[in-house]
Parts: C-alpha cells; structure tokens; sequence
C-alpha cells in the first residue's frame, strides 16, 4: 500500500489496491496488541485520545487531504453485542479535532460477515468482505477525499472492499488510517 508517497509494499506493487493511501501508526505485535484489543473488546475508550493524538501525527498529511471521516463499520448484530465500535470513536475524535465532517452512516455493512481474525488465508478474508460494504446515499461522498478509519490492516481486505465501495459512489480519493498493520518479512522492502 502507499504510504504517503514513501514506498509501496509487495503486494500492492504486484496489485495496486483502490485505497489511495494507508498509513499505521503502529505495526500489530506482541507490543501493541494488548493496547488494541483492549480498546476493541475491553471497554477501554480511555485510550481513544491518547491513539488519536499518535493518528494525528503519523497521519497528518492524510488528514490534510481529506473532506470527511468515516469509520469502518460493524454490522448491526456485532455493533449491538459490543455496544460501539472502536473505529468510530477514533474518527469521531479525529474528524473533531481536525474539524472535519464526520460521516459515520455514509459506509454501512450491509450484510454480517465472520470475524476476519477468523479467516485462515487473505483469499478468504476478501472473499468473506466481497460486497459487504455499500453507500446509501453516494452524494455525501461523490468527489469527497475520504479518510477512512480502522484499528488494525492485516491483509487490506477490509480496507479494499470499504473503498471500492466508497470509489464507486463517487469518491475522489481513499485514504486508510489504522492503529496498526500486521507486517510480514514479505512486506519489507530494503
């Protein structure tokens, strides 16, 4: 994926992906995953304006490139059992801080799809994301540079599907902005 203009990863030399550009602030490893699960499944938005703070800074030229934030969404079902979703109290807080739109309702996942921690291969993630995302109303994102908001990227399947989603309503420009990336030896270009 491009970071910025710094460097793209292996993978998307070979297949440039719909995203624009990602960027993470930190890579996802025994250091930085207890922080994000927290965050995700433990009740801990305490930790929403410190990792906003660290967004801001390593995403900055995202966040100056961008209209409206929008967060990845969970569906109905995994929204109702975990009571919100860590993504959206992230770009709440960004689109707040950067005084940009924030467009929580401009990306719906229209059908319940498994857990992509669940899924054993990066085939079977995009396969379980294929046409799980849709925008209801394109016109509050056509010609918009969208910055669009996760918690982890592990194979970009997520964030692949969410911005095509979002690119076929009329979106200008996708930028990804996530906590952290899982990195692989492949991924590493010297």
């Amino acid at each position: 994926m491009a970071l910025e203009g710094e460097n793209l990863c292996a993978a998307c030399l070979v297949k440039p992906p719909a995203f624009d550009t990602a960027r993470a602030i930190l890579a996802y490893d025994d250091k930085s995953r207890s922080a994000i699960l927290a965050l995700k499944h433990a009740d801990r938005l305490d930790l929403v304006p410190g990792f906003a703070r660290w967004l801001s800074r390593v995403g900055r030229g995202a966040l100056e490139n961008s209209d409206l934030v929008i967060p990845v969404p969970l569906h109905p079902f995994r929204l109702w059992r975990r009571r919100y979703n860590q993504a959206a109290e992230l770009a709440r807080r960004l689109a707040r801080d950067w005084n940009l739109a924030y467009a929580p309702a401009a990306l719906l996942r229209s059908r319940a799809t498994q857990s992509q921690g669940a899924m054993p291969s990066a085939k079977a993630r995009r396969r379980n994301v294929l046409k799980a995302f849709r925008v209801p109303d394109p016109g509050l994102v056509a010609g918009k540079r969208v910055l669009l908001l996760d918690d982890v990227l592990t194979t970009g399947a997520t964030a692949e599907a969410c911005a095509r989603a979002l690119k076929r309503a009329g979106a200008a420009r996708v930028h990804v902005l996530v906590l952290a990336r899982v990195v692989k030896a492949a991924d590493v270009i010297i």
